[in-house]
C-alpha cells in the first residue's frame, strides 16, 4: 500500500482510491489510541469471562441511553471547537499570504528609486515580509531562530532579532520605519503611506489572531470532563451488552471505543494548527509560496523596465525612419 503524506508533508491525497485512503496509518489517530482501544477491548473480554461463570453481572441495556446522548453530544460539540480553531488559523495564514503578496506589490511598483541604494532597500524590506512570517511562524511554535529566518534578513538584524522577545513584532517595526523613512524622503505620498501601514496592521492582526488560537485552548475542566466520561462509558459498555454478545463483547467494545477515542483524538490533535502533526496546517509550504512570490516579483521588474526601453527604442526608430 502507498505511504499517502499528509499536513505539513501533503501531497494531494484526493487522487488515491477510497481504500487506500480508508487503510492510510501514517496521518490517522489510530497510533495515538491504539492502546486506550486494546485496553477497552481487554477489559471487555474479561468481563465475558466473568459473565460466562456469573450471567448476573449483565445490566440492563436501557442504562446506557442518557449517557450515549450525553457524551454523543459533548464529542460533537469538542470536534466542532476544535475544527474551528483549526480553520480560524488557515484563514489567518490565507490573509497573511494575500497581504504580503499586495504589499509587496505597493512597495515594488510605488516606492520611487533615486539611488541605487533605493533598489537595495526595496528588495531587503520585500524579504523581511517574508521574514515576518516565518518568524510568525517559529513564533506559535516556541522555536528559537533558524537559518530559514537569517537568510531573509541583515546580519546585524538578525542578531538583533536573537535579543528580542517578539521577533515578528521587531521585524513589523522595521517594515513601518522603512515606509515612514520613504516618505519623508518624498518618496511615498501620504495616501500610499496610510495604504501600505494599514497592510502592516493587517499583518500584525494575523500575528494577535493566531497568537489568541494557541494561547486560549479547550479549558482544563472540560477536557478533564469529557475524557472522564468517555472511560466510564468505555469501561461500563461490557456490562451492557456481553447478555447478548458474549464472546463477542471484546470486539464490539474495542469497535466501539475507536471511534469513540478518535472522534476525541481528532479534536486534540487539529486544535492546535500550528504544530508538526500530520494533520497541522503547512506552515512550512505556506511561508515557501510567500517566498517564492517574492523572489519571482524582483527578478521580473527589470523585465517589464527592459520592455518599456524597448518600446521606446523602437518608437524613436521609427520616427526616424
Amino acid at each position: 500500500m502507498p505511504n499517502i503524506k499528509f499536513g505539513n508533508n501533503s501531497t494531494n491525497w484526493k487522487k488515491w482510491t477510497w481504500f487506500q485512503v480508508a487503510l492510510q496509518w501514517q496521518g490517522s489517530v489510530i497510533p495515538g489510541i491504539l492502546p486506550r482501544v486494546i485496553f477497552c477491548g481487554g477489559f471487555g473480554l474479561l468481563i465475558s469471562i466473568l459473565y460466562h461463570y456469573h450471567p448476573s453481572i449483565a445490566w440492563s441495556r436501557l442504562s446506557g441511553i442518557v449517557p450515549s446522548i450525553v457524551l454523543g453530544l459533548l464529542l460533537v460539540f469538542r470536534t466542532n471547537t476544535a475544527y474551528e480553531r483549526f480553520w480560524e488559523g488557515r484563514k489567518l495564514w490565507g490573509n497573511l499570504i494575500n497581504t504580503v503578496r499586495n504589499f509587496a506589490r505597493q512597495i515594488w511598483g510605488a516606492i520611487a528609486e533615486n539611488t541605487p541604494e533605493d533598489r537595495t532597500n526595496k528588495i531587503a524590506t520585500l524579504r523581511l515580509l517574508v521574514a515576518f512570517a516565518v518568524a510568525t511562524k517559529l513564533h506559535l511554535r516556541s522555536e528559537p531562530l533558524n537559518a530559514e529566518l537569517e537568510a531573509l534578513v541583515p546580519v546585524d538584524c538578525y542578531e538583533k532579532l536573537k535579543t528580542m522577545n517578539h521577533p515578528p513584532l521587531e521585524i513589523a517595526f522595521w517594515i513601518g520605519d522603512y515606509l515612514q523613512q520613504q516618505h519623508e524622503r518624498g518618496c511615498l505620498n501620504t495616501y500610499q503611506l496610510t495604504a501600505m501601514l494599514k497592510l502592516l496592521d493587517e499583518m500584525v492582526d494575523v500575528l494577535g489572531g493566531c497568537e489568541r488560537i494557541l494561547k486560549t485552548p479547550i479549558p482544563l475542566a472540560y477536557a478533564i470532563h469529557l475524557k472522564q466520561l468517555l472511560l466510564i462509558y468505555c469501561l461500563t459498555l461490557p456490562f451492557e451488552i456481553v447478555k447478548d454478545f458474549t464472546w463477542w463483547t471484546a470486539l464490539i467494545v474495542s469497535l466501539v471505543s475507536f471511534t469513540l477515542l478518535g472522534i476525541e483524538e481528532i479534536g486534540i490533535e487539529i486544535e492546535n494548527p500550528f504544530g508538526y502533526d500530520a494533520n497541522d496546517l503547512p506552515l512550512d509550504t505556506i511561508c515557501m509560496t510567500m517566498q517564492r512570490n517574492i523572489e519571482d516579483l524582483i527578478t521580473l521588474a527589470p523585465c517589464v523596465r527592459h520592455w518599456k526601453n524597448t518600446g521606446k527604442n523602437s518608437q524613436v526608430r521609427s520616427q526616424e525612419s
